[in-house]
């Protein structure tokens, strides 16, 4: 950079004016210079030096520009990105020293009202959302030709930033960045706040590897119609608009955020964008660029089979055959994380449904788990063989259920007559208790407190003879060794039905 004809004193001069530097930091530099009759390049490489002006502020004083150094309390230090419609530097507050993001909206459109409302709504928008997955705003200014956001500072970068220095993510990377994405949306969506402008760009990667969300588009405003068409005018919303009409769904449906998000996993898992990508408006919203998406397995065949599934799944034409909220869309990643180390096969029609009933029974075992243990249904177990007692206590909460286990075939009966809540089912094992397993099956159904309690008598091997005394009913059933665990379970959920599982994880 070059001083051009400013003096020393004229430089200083000018970021006095500018409050860029009080008298105190100037008597400081000629102090530490030792004279007055230095350079302006030299006192300018002092300034840069010492960390008192940025470069930034510094070519833009020496280009004569009086504005665009504060924006209130906030002064700018650099250029972080700039956008077609708006610029972000990084800035501090003048005052406490607070490192933040200012999002300015360009000159161009500073005078638009269409414009300027829009990006003050989508400042007061975001603003309401507060979750570790969404760059916050912290305030939102709009006066005369001045309309600015101030938001968290990322110490990152974006998605774009990263794989042009990476090329593409491994598969558990690139999962746990949309599983961070997935959460912000699933917040957002709980919300009533939709993203519309979903690519590569407004998510920022920390140096902590967590993914936030950024420019949301107003997808959640209530002022906004239901005709796709609509969108054709937002060029931040073109590619959505461009999904939407082709698929027939309406304008802003929630599922459209998936597919995108289905086309960032694709990219970072590939380093290809599934959709050709153009600046043309008439080829983004072209129906072939949609219907000629090349499979992820043969652009990238070493994939697991779980995270291939999400992506296709996620990037469905059909809005129905997609996830149908952000929510069913993390179940079926944090499975996706759990299975990344299974070999790649060949992927068709018929596997990619059986990978489905696969991940439909994960999805059921995940869900079971997430179920608190005030809410599930109790069956108590009597058996005095410790790994048998440990086998059904597994199955059992995999299924959803809260297990107890007792060697002592009388405590049933006596923990139900203490409170008759306390347990939906009771099971009784005669593999080492024998006839006094029977004994105590028998003696529910004696009981009017007990009479209707569900109940399993499960037989041992060489027990058969046992069956004979047992008091059965529809509700009180006695199955035999070997059983297997499948059948068991079926038997188990017929008596007593497990709660409703979640659908996704909270």
């Amino acid at each position: 950079m070059s001083t051009g004809e400013l003096t020393a004193d004229q430089l200083a001069q000018r970021a006095f004016d500018l409050n860029l530097l009080d008298e105190r930091q100037l008597q400081e530099i000629w102090a530490e210079l030792g004279r007055r009759n230095v350079s302006a390049d030299e006192f300018a490489q002092q300034l840069v030096r010492r960390e008192l002006l940025t470069s930034f502020q510094l070519e833009r004083m020496l280009r004569g520009e009086r504005a665009g150094y504060f924006y209130g309390d906030f002064k700018v230090l650099y250029l972080v990105a700039s956008g077609s419609f708006a610029r972000v530097y990084r800035a501090v507050h003048k005052d406490s020293g607070k490192v933040v993001a200012v999002k300015v909206l360009r000159r161009r459109y500073a005078d638009d009202p269409s414009q300027t409302d829009q990006f003050v709504r989508e400042g007061h928008l975001v603003k309401t959302l507060q979750h570790p997955n969404i760059v916050p705003i912290y305030e939102v200014h709009s006066r005369g030709s001045s309309h600015y956001l101030v938001m968290e500072f990322i110490e990152g970068c974006n998605l774009r930033e990263l794989l042009r220095m990476r090329k593409k993510l491994p598969a558990e990377e690139a999962t746990r960045i949309v599983s961070d994405v997935a959460n912000g949306l699933k917040y957002s969506f709980e919300k009533g706040v939709t993203h519309r402008d979903l690519k590569l760009t407004n998510v920022l990667v920390s140096s902590r590897m967590q993914a936030k969300l950024v420019d949301f588009g107003l997808g959640g405003d209530e002022g906004v119609g239901d005709d796709a068409s609509e969108d054709v005018t937002n060029a931040r919303a073109i590619d959505y608009a461009g999904l939407e009409r082709m698929t027939g769904a309406r304008k802003n449906d929630p599922r459209s955020d998936l597919y995108f998000l289905g086309c960032i996993y694709y990219h970072l898992l590939t380093g290809k964008p599934p959709l050709s990508e153009t600046k043309d408006r008439i080829q983004r919203l072209s129906k072939s660029r949609f219907q000629e998406v090349t499979p992820i397995h043969k652009v990238e065949p070493g994939l697991p089979r779980a995270v291939v599934h999400v992506v296709n799944k996620s990037m469905a034409l059909e809005p129905d055959k997609r996830y149908q909220s952000p929510s069913e869309m993390l179940v079926d990643l944090k499975i996706a994380l759990t299975r990344l180390n299974e070999p790649a096969e060949v992927i068709d029609a018929e596997s990619e449904q059986a990978m489905e009933e696969r991940m439909q029974a994960e999805r059921q075992k995940m869900a079971a788990l997430l179920i608190p243990d005030s809410q599930k249904r109790t069956w108590m177990f009597v058996e005095s063989n410790v790994q048998f007692q440990d086998t059904i206590r597994e199955l059992l909460k995999k299924t959803g259920y809260k297990v107890l286990v007792t060697r002592d075939p009388e405590f049933p009966q006596r923990r139900l007559a203490a409170d008759a809540q306390a347990l939906d089912g009771v099971v009784f094992s005669t593999g080492e208790l024998g006839a006094s397993a029977l004994d105590a099956f028998n003696a529910l159904a004696t009981s009017d407190a007990t009479r209707e309690m569900p109940a399993v008598l499960l037989l041992g091997e060489g027990h058969g003879a046992l069956l004979k005394k047992a008091s059965l009913a529809k509700h009180r059933v006695a199955l035999s060794m070997p059983i297997k665990l499948k059948e068991f379970r079926a038997v188990l959920t017929h008596l007593v039905p497990p709660m409703a599982t979640p659908t996704s994880p909270t």
